[in-house]
This record gives C-alpha cells, sequence and structure tokens, in this order.
C-alpha cells in the first residue's frame, strides 16, 4: 500500500501523507512539484516542505533538507521551486484548517480539496527567491538582536557584584573606590499619593514586557480599572511601579522624564529613589541574580510569589559612588536603546514581509 497522494489545485502541485512505507516507484512530476514514495521506513534525503498533519504543531510549516524520517502524521512535499511552495502555504496559512482543542487535526480531505494559484515556474522562481532573501535579512538582524542581549546579560553579571563580592569584576576606568552595602529600604520613598481630585484619567498597568502600558492597549480596548480612580495611585516622572504578584516575573516599569503621568491600581506598589541612588542603576540591578536571589527568599509563597514593599526594603543592595552608578546606569541605557532600535527594524521587516505576502499571492 502506497502513500496517500494529494494533489492542490490544477495539478501543478500535489502533497503526500506518509502512511506507511512503499515499494512503489516515485510519483511522476506534476507541474514543478514530485511526489515521493519510499522503500525503506520513510528514509529520504532530499529538500522538503513539511507541515504536521495533527498535535500541537499541526499546520506549522518547516523547510527541511537533508536525511528526513517522515512520520505518518506528517504532509510533505519536494518540488524544484520549493520556496514558492512554502511561501504560497505561508500565505495561505494551513493551520486555519486544523480543528479541536486537546489534539488539534488537519484532515487529509480538506487538504485534497484544496485550491490555490500557481504562476508560471519563473515566476515561481523568482517570488520564491525574493521571499528567501527577505528572510534572511530577518535571521540576520534577529541574530544580531539575540546577540546584543546575551552580551547584556553578560555585563549584568560583571557590572554589579556577585552576592559574596565587594565590587564587580569588571569596572569603568577612574573608579576605585570600595562599594557600600546599603538597605534598600534607606534608599527608597514609598509612593502614597492618591487619585482624590480624580485630575488623572491615565490609567495604566505594568507589563512585564513594554513597562507602562495604557489599559486599552494592554486589554484590547476593555479596561479593567474601577469606575472609581480616587482610590489610584498617581504616577509622575522618575517613580517605579511593580505588581507583588508578579514581580518574579519581571513586572515592574519605570517613568521615564517627558512620560506622561498615569495612575495605576492601588494593588500595585509605587516608590521613587532617594538622591544617593540613581535611578538608571537600580533598574538594572532588578535584572540581577542578587535581586532574584533576595526575592525568592523574601516573597511570601503561595501560588504566585508576593513582594510587599516592606519585603523589598529588607533587600541589600551594593552600590558604589553616585558618579559610578550614573555611568553603569547610561552604560545600560546605550544597550537598551541598541536593542529597541534593532528590535524596531525586526518588526518593521515581518510586517512588510506580511504585506508582500497578501499582495504578491492570490
Amino acid at each position: 500500500m502506497g502513500a496517500e497522494v494529494i494533489n492542490i489545485g490544477t495539478g501543478r502541485s500535489s502533497f503526500t501523507s506518509g502512511v506507511e512505507k512503499s515499494n512503489e516507484t516515485p510519483f511522476p512530476v506534476l507541474g514543478s512539484t514530485s511526489i515521493i514514495s519510499y522503500d525503506s521506513e520513510f528514509d529520504h534525503l532530499g529538500d522538503f516542505v513539511l507541515t504536521a498533519r495533527v498535535g500541537a504543531n499541526a499546520g506549522n510549516l518547516y523547510k527541511y533538507a537533508g536525511n528526513v524520517k517522515i512520520s505518518d502524521n506528517t504532509v510533505y512535499i519536494q518540488s524544484n521551486n520549493l520556496n514558492f511552495i512554502f511561501y504560497l502555504l505561508t500565505k495561505f496559512d494551513v493551520k486555519k484548517l486544523s480543528f479541536g482543542t486537546g489534539q488539534p487535526l488537519i484532515k487529509a480531505s480538506e487538504l485534497k480539496n484544496l485550491s490555490l494559484h500557481f504562476p508560471i515556474d519563473d515566476e515561481q522562481q523568482k517570488i520564491g527567491s525574493f521571499f528567501q532573501q527577505l528572510d534572511n535579512t530577518i535571521a540576520l538582524h534577529q541574530r544580531k538582536l539575540d546577540r546584543l542581549k546575551l552580551l547584556k546579560q553578560g555585563y549584568l553579571h560583571q557590572l554589579f557584584p556577585k552576592n559574596d563580592e565587594e565590587v564587580p569584576s569588571i569596572r569603568f576606568a577612574y573608579f576605585e573606590n570600595k562599594w557600600e552595602q546599603r538597605k534598600l529600604g534607606d534608599l527608597l520613598t514609598k509612593n502614597s499619593k492618591k487619585n482624590k481630585d480624580l485630575n488623572v484619567t491615565n490609567v495604566e498597568s505594568v507589563s512585564n514586557k513594554t513597562g507602562f502600558t495604557k489599559q486599552t492597549e494592554q486589554f484590547e480596548d476593555y479596561s479593567v480599572a474601577s469606575a472609581d480612580l480616587s482610590n489610584y495611585y498617581v504616577i509622575t516622572e522618575k517613580q517605579f511601579a511593580y505588581n507583588p504578584s508578579r514581580i518574579n516575573v519581571g513586572s515592574i516599569a519605570y517613568k521615564a522624564v517627558g512620560d506622561d503621568k498615569s495612575v495605576v491600581s492601588p494593588l500595585y506598589v509605587s516608590f521613587s529613589t532617594k538622591k544617593l541612588l540613581n535611578d538608571g542603576y537600580l533598574w538594572n540591578w532588578f535584572k540581577t541574580t542578587s535581586f532574584q536571589s533576595q526575592r525568592e527568599r523574601l516573597s511570601e509563597g503561595g501560588v504566585r510569589d508576593t513582594l510587599s514593599f516592606n519585603q523589598l526594603s529588607e533587600m541589600l543592595i551594593n552600590v558604589p559612588e553616585y558618579l559610578e552608578q550614573e555611568k553603569i546606569g547610561s552604560f545600560f541605557k546605550q544597550m537598551d536603546d541598541a536593542i529597541a532600535l534593532y528590535l524596531s527594524k525586526l518588526d518593521k521587516l515581518k510586517s512588510i514581509k506580511q504585506s508582500l505576502l497578501q499582495k504578491m499571492f492570490i
């Protein structure tokens, strides 16, 4: 018994679903696409577009080159214009054919009845090559972004002292004074200003990805704010706020100079630094293992670790003189700006790709 052949469109493209090994000869070339059957355990050396037919990855597309073992839950295709096939199916979005929640499934019968448009082979080649180059550019920017993030993590380890050290492993030139260990509560002022006069209507939440975020943006035009904002905390420039029950996943934000005034839920903790502590230095200290280990030790147990302001105040922080704090904070700000720039470029390239997929395929 051979593999099941799934014809798509007018015969210019065909798919096969790996069912069991076959002793038959390979299927003939249909248009620019050849259908393959096997003489041994679904192993084959070649270039493929693969999509899972069953499970969480049903409808996901993969390009694969080399020796591959095809399971009976995989639909695969080999083509002279493989890139075109891949991007054509990307635009179509095979995943939308899946149904079911626990174990999504794509029916072979639906793939059989799928009708897609194909240009002549030369145009297929040009379109496929264009999108491959675009993907290569996206991948290049992604690698640069990943390397920059990794570099930042390395500097976080090196520019802040470890728990058992008095000074970091590397320092900026001309700074030699000893660092001082302080209790964080001595360097912070808790914010207790409420929106009693209701002058502030800009309601924000704290996201571990985007920091202060308008609730209407975070919850897709749906506000979870109370109708009465008089009990909400007013957040102004140079203030921090965090979610006590989500600080373990990084839900903390900083209101930079020039940002709009806002209010946050009374469930949040808000504070500012005293003159001895630089905001940028503290912001990056929150990303260190020293903060994480103390948070784990001090947080209350439960479904989510909860860190109150009193518990935060009990933490110990090693601080250099203010000018060195400022230098460290400025250094990481430059890295964050570079990361944001790469991320913006990457998002734009992905947006361009999605737009062109819609315009260059029928």
